[in-house]
This record gives C-alpha cells, sequence and structure tokens, in this order.
C-alpha cells in the first residue's frame, strides 16, 4: 500500500510540473500576443500621423493658392494714344487750310499730365489715407491696399475723362 501511495504522490507532482510549466507558457504568449499589439498600434498612429502632416501640408498649399488667387492685379504699364481729330479736306483751298490748321494743331499738341495720370495719383494718395484710417490693426495694410483701389479707380475716371476731351481714342 505504502508503494502506491508513493506512486500517487509522484504523480500529482509531475502533473503539477506540466501544469505550471504550461501555465508559463500561456502566459509568455499572452505576453507576446500583447507586444505583438502593441506593436500594431504604433504602426497605426505613426500611419495617422504621417497622414495628418501631408493633409496639412495639402491644405497649406490649397491656402496659399487661394490668397494668390484671391490678390487684385496690378497695371504695370499704360499706352496712351495720341489722335489727330482735325477734318482733312479735299479741295485744294480747303487743304490748304485744312494743313496750316494741322500744323497748329501739332505744334499745340497737350502737354502735361493727362486725367488719367492724375486721376491715378489723386486716388493712390487718397485710398492710401483712407485705407489706414479705415483698417486700425494694421495701417501699413490698409495703406496699401486701399491705394491700389483708389489709383485703379482713379486711372479708370481720368481714362473716362481723356476719351471724353480726345486725347485718346474712344473704345470701339
Amino acid at each position: 500500500m505504502s508503494v502506491v501511495l508513493l506512486t500517487a504522490c509522484t504523480k500529482d507532482n509531475t502533473v503539477a510540473e506540466k501544469s505550471l510549466e504550461q501555465q508559463k507558457m500561456e502566459f509568455q504568449a499572452r505576453q507576446l500576443e500583447i507586444e505583438k499589439q502593441k506593436l500594431a498600434i504604433e504602426k497605426e498612429k505613426m500611419a495617422y500621423e504621417t497622414q495628418k502632416k501631408a493633409d496639412s501640408i495639402e491644405e497649406e498649399r490649397k491656402a496659399k493658392a487661394a490668397v494668390a488667387a484671391a490678390r487684385p492685379q496690378v497695371i504695370r504699364e499704360t499706352k496712351t494714344v495720341y489722335v489727330d481729330n482735325t477734318p482733312r479736306y479735299s479741295s485744294s483751298a480747303g487743304s490748304s487750310a485744312g494743313s496750316s490748321a494741322g500744323t497748329t494743331q501739332t505744334t499745340a499738341q497737350r502737354q502735361g499730365m493727362s486725367k488719367a495720370a492724375k486721376g491715378t495719383i489723386i486716388g493712390t494718395v487718397g485710398g492710401a489715407a483712407a485705407g489706414s484710417l479705415i483698417n486700425k490693426k494694421n495701417r501699413a495694410a490698409g495703406a496699401v491696399v486701399g491705394g491700389i483701389i483708389g489709383g485703379a479707380t482713379g486711372y479708370t475716371i481720368g481714362r473716362a475723362g481723356d476719351r471724353k476731351d480726345g486725347r485718346v481714342q474712344p473704345r470701339n
């Protein structure tokens, strides 16, 4: 009977040792799975951050493009055409009178500033003053914007006056 008891006790020890080894293996397997999950989360986090940066760069590029499109275009060069609108006569007597009138017209051609130039100067100065008064936070930016808008408006009004006076050809 003692032999049976001894063998029964030894069997339980081996079973206990095996179950302890199995528990250790299962614990290590769970830890390994947890580490794999942590790595997967880190990969997703890095992918998210990369996409977030790419999106912010794209939004910044679109915002710059929108600002560039909203800027008013500045007229850098203008061309003034002078026209001699004196009537021409077909008769010989009228021809001499027309040529003398044409001669006086060319010698007495308009000199000085055109109305378009005066309007541009006045509009630019007035617009800059008004823009700096209106924009209290950034007076320089207000003056620039006001000057551009006032100059363009003054030029348009002055150019219309030049067309009426015959200084430039009217629009077709």
